[in-house]
């Protein structure tokens, strides 16, 4: 019997791709996570600390899992979930803005749920962009921000912020004309990745603006519930929300559920209109099981975000105290979760830059952080650490980073 012959193989030496995902680049984190990989693909070396990503090693409330685990035997945890099935959960995302921020929220009309926080913020320019309308964003900011808008085809501009403000932007620097441009502003109060709080008069100059000149404002907020020092400041507190506001909001980071991606968003109507007629085209909501979390989340465990303070305070406090002391210069957060590094200041280090140096600390002291440039070109000559180890492991951390530093 004649062999069959080899099919032939083709190997393409290009793949057509949009100038959209040219544009969109990169992502900071997949490129630190495969700098990751190849440190722990190497011998010998000591055991990776990861602190780049602000996953937490901390724990939600055994109860809420429970609810999960008892929830997914129920068939209907296993069906598609379309708008209708999440009426209860925004019930509960309802009652909680009324407890937590004393607010009054429609649950249909004002309330709607997402995959994660950056769901919400990558599909809101879809809704409310046509390509070329011109949208602001803070520079540095979290990078679904900008990757919403790039995805939208936005033009993009950028209000930066600066460590001599205390990175709070100044919104004097636009002019009346400027912001009669604009279409959205994408900003998030508290601030991811500087860990600054803010205010509530800043947002309230926000909206104010927002509603002069008819453009949307929308506010990443999943640390409403970790102000380390003062009161987390919200959207939703300020006049004018209800006609050109939107805020989201996570479960993530204040209950500890960050791979259940559960968040919502709560806004004007036009707009949560808008975001869910977007959702109902290219995704259908989480299972019922997960909302049954969420809702015991909100409901019993309302206030158990509290509860994490003193064990982000003790984290912050102990890491300063050894960067400190071996010649760092760091400011005190305000907010829970992170460290925001400037760059020692030996020239060496300011000639390689943030990505460079983030590598070469992996490389030489097994700790992984987050370049600031990826966060934007404000964030350029910074670091981001995340707190997210029991502490003893974390001042190990932070022993190697001062003695792979100059």
């Amino acid at each position: 019997m004649k062999e069959r012959s080899p099919s032939p193989s083709y190997k393409l030496s290009w793949m057509p791709t949009s100038r959209r995902l040219e544009a969109l680049g990169n992502g900071v984190f997949a490129r630190t996570d495969q700098a990751k990989q190849v440190y722990q693909g190497e011998s010998g070396v000591p055991p990776l600390i990861d602190l780049s990503l602000g996953s937490t090693d901390l724990q939600p409330p055994e109860e809420i899992l429970q609810v999960i685990a008892s929830a997914v035997a129920d068939p209907s945890s296993s069906a598609y979930c379309l708008d209708a099935g999440t009426a209860p959960f925004n019930q509960a995302v309802s009652a909680w803005c009324q407890h937590r921020l004393g607010v009054e929220v429609d649950p249909q009309r004002q309330v709607q749920l997402l995959v994660g926080s950056q769901e919400g913020t990558a599909h809101l320019p879809l809704a409310s962009l046509d390509p070329g309308d011109r949208a602001l964003l803070l520079d540095p900011s979290y990078p679904s921000h900008r990757g919403g808008l790039v995805l939208a085809g936005a033009s993009i501009c950028s209000l930066p912020l600066s460590q001599e403000r205390e990175w709070l932007p100044n919104l004097n620097a636009i002019g009346p004309e400027s912001w009669d441009q604009l279409k959205l502003f994408v900003l998030g109060y508290p601030h991811n990745p500087t860990a600054r709080v803010g205010d509530q008069e800043l947002l309230d100059q926000v909206m104010a603006r927002g509603c002069r000149h008819q453009l949307v404002i929308a506010n990443d907020n999943p640390y409403v519930d970790l102000a380390l020092e003062g009161e987390a400041p919200s959207l939703l507190r300020s006049p004018g929300w209800r006609d050109w506001g939107i805020e989201f909001f996570s479960l993530s980071k204040g209950w500890c559920l960050g791979g259940f991606r559960l968040a919502f968003a709560i806004g004007a109507e036009p707009l949560i209109t808008a975001l869910r007629q977007v959702k109902g085209v290219v995704d259908f909501n989480q299972s019922l099981a997960l909302q049954q979390g969420a809702i015991e989340a909100l409901t019993r465990w309302a206030d158990w975000p509290l509860s994490l303070h003193a064990v982000y305070r003790e984290r912050r406090d102990r890491v300063l105290s050894v960067l400190r002391s071996g010649g760092w210069s760091c400011s005190t957060p305000e907010m829970a979760m992170y460290l925001w590094l400037s760059l020692p200041a030996d020239a060496e280090v300011q000639k390689l830059g943030d990505e460079t140096f983030a590598r070469r600390l992996l490389q030489r002291a097994g700790v992984a952080l987050t370049p600031g440039s990826g966060f934007g070109a404000g964030g350029s000559g910074w670091l981001r650490m995340a707190l997210v180890r029991p502490a003893d492991e974390l001042e190990e951390a932070a022993r190697r980073v001062v003695a792979a530093s100059p």
